[in-house]
């Protein structure tokens, strides 16, 4: 059956539902644990699609798929839920969902839950928030969460609590247009966290190195590795609060204009 055939119930059957829609995606694949758990703590709140890629696209960042063509296949990876597999990244994911699935924008983006941090200077990198960003370009409320576990077997518990929770603030309250919430989970039980931390973005960056090796025919690679480093000590940071056993929770945007500079560069004679 051609994939159009399976869009006029589904477009219809979200469009006639008084609940709101939720979209699902993440960047560790439709088969990872977090987007599993994000799906079970969104069940309560809303209808739910998920489109989510066909196998791990972590570090991709905001990139999308122009040179190859993208595929969409329908997935049995979640009883009783609608879900998708993409072939590109998450934000090919989200353009589709809006574009080709729903044919209009959900009532809510959520995406994850990530398999490691996304905070600090991460975000950037982070294929998991730039589907979020991306949400938020299309005015859709939207929410990227990371848990601090790079574990295939991690414990979501607390993922599960803190996303259905902020999940539902957003629902009730709606986000500015333009921003979209970062959200990072300590690695650990739901009752060793001490709360939640609204924060500022620290300041870290990657010190990276190179693993150079050699392949069976004598040629060269490398694999990149590095370490993160915090410069960023003030107790306002979603690094302090991580550290501290708090879920941070960092209002994010797109518009990456350095505002305070543009009077000064006004007064350069080029």
């Amino acid at each position: 059956m051609p994939f159009n055939e399976y869009l006029p119930p589904l477009y219809f059957r979200f469009k006639m539902s008084k609940k709101p829609l939720i979209l699902i995606t993440n960047d560790d694949s439709i088969s990872a644990k977090g987007i599993a758990n994000l799906v079970e703590a969104m069940k309560s709140l809303g209808d739910i699609l998920v489109v989510a890629p066909d196998s791990p696209q972590s570090g991709t960042g905001h990139a999308i798929t122009i040179h190859s063509p993208l595929r969409l296949a329908k997935s049995n990876q979640f009883a009783g839920i609608d879900a998708y597999t993409c072939s590109g990244t998450p934000v090919d994911c989200v353009k589709l969902s809006i574009y080709e699935i729903l044919k209009r924008k959900p009532d809510l983006l959520v995406s994850g839950v990530n398999h490691g941090s996304n905070a600090a200077t991460n975000v950037l990198y982070s294929g998991t928030m730039s589907a979020a960003v991306e949400g938020a370009i299309e005015g859709i409320p939207s929410i990227g969460f990371s848990l601090l576990d790079h574990d295939a077997d991690a414990d979501f518990e607390a993922s599960k609590h803190f996303a259905t929770k902020i999940a539902a603030g957003v629902l009730a309250n709606k986000l500015q247009k333009g921003t979209c919430l970062n959200v990072n989970i300590p690695k650990g039980k739901l009752s060793e966290i001490n709360g939640m931390k609204i924060c500022r973005q620290g300041t870290a960056f990657w010190e990276d190195s190179f693993d150079k090796r050699q392949d069976p025919f004598g040629g060269t690679y490398y694999w990149l590795t590095g370490k993160f480093e915090t410069t960023d000590k003030g107790a306002d940071t979603d690094m302090w609060a991580l550290e501290n056993k708090y879920v941070s929770i960092v209002p994010t945007q797109f518009d990456m204009t350095a505002h305070h500079l543009i009077s000064q560069l006004n007064e350069w004679n080029f």
